[in-house]
């Protein structure tokens, strides 16, 4: 395990790097730079904001000093909110955003296996021809369609839910809603069809035999292997969630990290830009790292130090 976690921490560490030095210099090769606006600055004035914030140093300066800060966990200032820090943009948003995205990753999971199991234990059939129904509407149905739908009826008509803004639990659950429909339907599909392929295995109908009841077989044997390729899924689709999505928050006029982050690439805020970059990156590298882990914790067969399944 030791040796494994050594491994794969390097492999980040150089993957954030050069996740760090692409961003970098695609943002210096960008057109225009952070003080552009429609009224043209004084270049008096453009020349000393650039050496307020060493944008008059060589590039090979600037790079070594934005990577020391990077270490330092300091991205430096925003170009754009001159009271405030990257890190404190990122402090304000991310916290929002993890809350909306924790309670979609737990919809889509609770909803997402469900409909995919009772879909694979009612191959062909009503139920499964309607679990099917609801997944291929779930990825069909765009994000902000979705969400304009949840508001027209549970909030407008209804008056169950507000319409928008944040900051109490009723709030967050048609944002939630909206951002889980995709990744439910995904996860449906795709536990029903690892489910049909593990219940056609032998092991499963050497215990139908055997006389074991269909829930245990279902239980403690099916979905604990049909749930892999699932768990692979949510790596990624943590990563992506809990960081923000722009479209959801900025139906529901969510203050998420996912709406700062537009901002900052409209604003042309490169420090913003790079820092949320840097920051989303690791969350997807340590998401990527969880997974592994939890892999090998779900099937004692997998093992971690890159033996194959059933070594």
């Amino acid at each position: 395990m030791i040796k494994y976690l050594t491994k794969r921490l390097l492999f980040m560490a150089l993957s954030l790097w050069l996740i760090i030095t692409a961003t970098f210099f695609f943002m210096r090769m960008a057109p225009g730079n952070p003080f552009t606006s429609e009224k043209k600055m004084p270049p008096a004035i453009e020349a000393n904001l650039n050496a307020h914030y060493g944008l008059d140093q060589p590039w090979y300066a600037q790079y070594g000093d934005y990577l020391l800060r990077v270490v330092q966990w300091n991205f430096g200032p925003s170009f754009k909110y001159k009271s405030q820090t990257v890190n404190q943009l990122i402090n304000e948003g991310f916290p929002v955003s993890l809350v909306l995205g924790v309670e979609a990753i737990f919809i889509a999971l609770a909803i997402g296996v469900t409909l995919g199991v009772i879909a694979a234990l009612r191959h062909n059939k009503w139920q499964d021809y309607l679990a099917m129904i609801v997944a291929v509407l779930g990825i069909s149905v765009p994000s902000f369609i979705m969400a304009a739908f949840l508001q027209y009826i549970f909030a407008m008509k209804l008056g169950i839910f507000p319409v928008a803004r944040w900051g109490t639990f009723m709030q967050s659950v048609l944002p939630a809603i909206a951002l889980a429909a995709g990744p439910t339907a995904f996860i449906a599909r795709l536990t029903r069809s690892s489910m049909l392929e593990v219940l056609s295995n032998d092991y499963i109908k050497t215990a139908k035999a055997k006389g074991i009841s269909g829930f245990n077989i279902t239980v403690k044997h099916a979905i604990r292997n049909a749930i892999l390729p699932v768990v692979s899924y949510m790596g990624p689709l943590s990563a992506g969630i809990v960081t923000g999505s722009f479209v959801i928050e900025k139906i529901f006029g969510i203050p998420g990290l996912g709406s700062q982050f537009v901002k900052s690439i409209n604003n042309r805020d490169y420090t913003a830009i790079m820092g949320v970059t840097v920051f989303y990156s690791i969350i997807l590298l340590v998401s990527v790292l969880l997974v592994d882990i939890l892999y090998g914790l779900i099937d004692p067969r997998i093992k971690l130090s890159g033996g194959k399944k059933g070594e």
